[in-house]
């Protein structure tokens, strides 16, 4: 399962992430999103626009085998247009296709996205102790399943830090870095913090790469701070939470391997890590326009919070000083599934993707904000697809390759050809996208 540094202008961010117009039709559920009023919804719940579709049918080629098994590959497309104002304000409009929060997918990699910025977050109620993002964390070890992390050999000094697993979250998906966040954060707060701002389906249960008993992954470590001179600033003991969580009743597949055993069963993921699709969609458009949701749904950042996680969001493995990276093994295009799919090589630097993915038993996910520089376009894409023909988990044959990579990159590229024809009254000024990168 595989699971910023400086702006070339330095704007106060959070005036220029400003409120979105209203649209003819608002959904309340989840908070503000805007609902394109031609949407359909159907009696369970699953919502479409024709736009979509059109662009679906239209584009046959690439689509007819999506369009024919979009309900048992749990096909879901958000897409949203981004339309500015005279004075840049941003108006949103979302288009959907096939989607549906209560039809479960694996989220695999993208709950790594919410749990980042809930890190920042925790560092903020705790600035008063002295520590961020840079201050060395160390992680101990006192229940079953847990290990510790005295240093970190991909940082400059060897000090594990929040800022660092933030870095290698965002830039190649690192599990362990997500594991160390979600063991610093407890499983509580990672939940109730995103229930309290609507997310209210959520379930962020275990960590990830290790398989350990519910129980183990309800008790997180021992963490503590230090100055340079390791001094603590700041600890916090072994959590254990005991909080009951909505039962549930998800499962996947035909049949799953247990070790060498195939059991031919569903598998059972009601004790996994959940959350859906539109919910990961509007967490990113909290990021990118903080001010278009309401202000339950923000999250306590700072404007450097969000250039942090803006700048290794779209940063490439490549332009990384720490953590270094083999540009062999982690090219451009990794972890950038809409337009590129699994494609290898370097990407042109005018179109910048700010994005999660996640890929794991056959699920795959990509939560993106797209712009492109030259052609001034920008906008929201996200989609979820199951790339398991034979509904068979843990046999490690998935089809990402064959039906996963190409459904990304070619939904990725329609979309992106659609923005670049849709005419415009304003053309949007990205200049707070600019990022300075490392290198």
């Amino acid at each position: 399962m595989k699971h910023y540094s400086r702006f070339t202008i330095i704007p106060i961010l959070a005036c220029l992430y400003i409120s979105c117009y209203p649209v003819k039709r608002t959904e309340n559920i989840n908070g503000n999103k805007p609902l394109n009023r031609n949407t359909i919804i159907s009696d369970d719940g699953t919502k479409t626009d024709q736009l979509l579709e059109n662009l679906l049918i239209q584009n046959n080629s690439y689509f007819d085998i999506i369009i024919q098994h979009k309900k048992e590959w749990n096909v879901q497309i958000i897409y949203t247009q981004i339309d500015r104002g005279a004075n840049n304000l941003p108006r949103l409009t979302n288009y959907y296709y096939n989607v549906n929060p209560n039809k479960y997918f694996y989220p695999a990699s993208t709950v790594k996205m919410p749990t980042a910025v809930l890190a920042l977050q925790r560092l903020n109620e705790l600035k008063n102790k002295g520590i961020d993002r840079n201050t060395t964390m160390i992680t101990e070890a006192e229940y079953s399943g847990q290990t510790a992390v005295y240093n970190d050999p991909t940082t400059p000094d060897g000090r594990p830090t929040i800022g660092n697993y933030i870095k290698k979250i965002f830039l190649v998906s690192d599990n362990d870095a997500f594991n160390r966040l979600y063991e610093f954060l407890g499983q509580e707060y990672i939940n109730e913090n995103l229930h309290k701002r609507d997310y209210a389906d959520v379930q962020i249960l275990h960590r990830l790469d290790i398989f350990l008993t519910e129980d183990e992954n309800r008790h997180t470590n021992p963490v503590k701070f230090l100055d340079a001179s390791n001094n603590i600033l700041y600890q916090q003991s072994l959590v254990f939470n005991n909080a009951q969580n909505a039962l549930r009743n998800d499962s996947l597949g035909k049949a799953f391997y247990k070790g060498e055993e195939l059991i031919n069963a569903p598998m059972n993921f009601s004790k996994k890590n959940r959350i859906s699709l539109e919910d990961l969609h509007n967490i990113l458009r909290s990021l990118i326009f903080p001010n278009t949701v309401q202000n339950r749904q923000r999250f306590n950042l700072t404007s450097e919070d969000y250039k942090f996680i803006l700048q290794y969001m779209s940063q490439f493995p490549a332009e990384t000083v720490y953590p270094p990276y083999d540009t062999a093994n982690y090219q451009d295009a990794n972890g950038k599934f809409l337009l590129y799919g699994g494609q290898k090589g370097s990407l042109p630097k005018n179109i910048r993707i700010f994005n999660k993915e996640g890929d794991a038993y056959g699920q795959l996910i990509d939560v993106a904000y797209v712009v492109d520089f030259d052609k001034k376009i920008e906008f929201f894409l996200s989609a979820e697809i199951y790339c398991n023909t034979d509904e068979i988990i843990n046999d490690d044959k998935y089809d990402y390759e064959t039906i996963g990579y190409p459904f990304m990159k070619n939904l990725g590229n329609v979309i992106y050809d659609y923005e670049v024809k849709r005419k415009r009254n304003h053309y949007p000024d990205l200049s707070v996208f600019k990022i300075s990168y490392d290198k």
